[in-house]
């Protein structure tokens, strides 16, 4: 006895996909990845704008801690990041390593440190401020930059750090270290 309807076999009724459908569920999967990879790597602006939140932060920690302990503590930077470093008994400076907020960071992609100005006058060999005990008596500014966007950490004499969006001078060389 016939068990399929008139006219078709058993062997034309077997289950496939067609060419339409294998396009709609590509093109579906093509805009999740597209979704997602937007979302997972953020832009330049934005990544710019954490670094210079985080150099913020850490220049504000890197003062209070020299008022906390009494020893003085260095940052620099140079092309590829920048390092905290602590004064010695020996008036040497050791980089500080075991701290792990105040350890030496490389500058992600695209990002760089362009200019330093304290007191507004630029740093003339390396990059270098320096926080002691008795607290910054001196206004600096960090340049951080992306391209053309540029982000500013100003520091005042009472030991208010703060990001200042669009502001600086981004077109210092650095020099390598």
């Amino acid at each position: 006895m016939q068990t399929s309807a008139p006219g078709t076999s058993s062997a034309s009724s077997a289950t496939g996909f067609t060419l339409i459908e294998m396009l709609v569920v590509l093109m579906i999967m093509g805009l999740f990845v597209g979704l997602v990879s937007a979302i997972v790597q953020p832009d330049a602006r934005a990544v710019l704008r954490l670094e210079a939140d985080r150099l913020s932060e850490l220049l504000d920690l890197a003062g209070a801690e020299a008022r906390l302990t009494g020893k003085t503590i260095a940052w620099t930077a140079d092309a590829a990041g920048y390092r905290f470093w602590r004064a010695g008994d020996k008036l040497d400076w050791l980089e500080i390593r075991d701290g792990e907020m105040l350890r030496s960071r490389v500058l992600p992609q695209g990002v760089a440190v362009s200019s330093l100005l304290v007191e507004n006058m630029r740093a003339q060999d390396a990059m270098r401020l320096e926080f002691t005990p008795e607290g910054s008596s001196l206004a600096f500014t960090v340049v951080v930059s992306s391209g053309a966007e540029r982000y500013a950490i100003e520091g005042s004499p009472i030991g208010e750090v703060r990001v200042v969006p669009g502001t600086g001078n981004a077109t210092a060389e650095i020099p390598a270290r």
